[in-house]
């Protein structure tokens, strides 16, 4: 099973538990790691994921993924949080945190630069639009970008 097919089999598998207690999906994510092999799952809820929360999440998958065994080879299974500067990757994540601040890295560099941070305005078309610290409204194909995560302000 490729490791595109198995984060997505292990988010099927994640529905039922994470909507009976009103957890959110993140993402799920199936890398390699040194030698090591691991199932990451990042869930959230309003007002934040405890620890407890990871612990339900984590004992009720292991059940499911112990008697499915959709992975052949041995691997580490976490379930945690996103954390503060959590990542944007879904197209409701970006409706959802719309005007909040955003850091977006780029894979290659734009105006000589590779890291933008703004207010994020929205993602229409595959483009991701901000607003920087200048008042200059930026645009980004969302193929060009590494990553765009939450910004953490103190």
């Amino acid at each position: 099973m490729s490791k595109q097919n198995i984060e997505q089999t292990v988010e099927t598998y994640l529905k039922p538990i994470l909507d009976e207690h009103n957890f959110e999906l993140v993402d799920v994510e199936y890398v390699k790691e040194g030698t090591n092999w691991y199932l990451r799952v990042f869930i959230d809820k309003e007002g934040g994921i405890t620890i407890d929360d990871c612990e339900l999440v984590s004992r009720a998958l292991e059940k499911i993924l112990d008697k499915e065994d959709p992975i052949k080879n041995s691997y580490i299974l976490e379930v945690s949080s996103p954390g503060l500067d959590r990542p944007l990757k879904k197209d409701s994540d970006f409706e959802k945190y719309k005007g909040r601040i955003v850091d977006i890295k780029l894979y290659k560099p734009f105006n000589k630069k590779k890291e933008y941070s703004g207010e994020l305005l929205e993602l229409r078309d595959n483009i991701v639009y901000i607003i920087d610290e200048e008042g200059n409204q930026l645009s980004f194909n969302r193929n060009d970008i590494a990553i765009v995560r939450l910004a953490v302000i103190f």
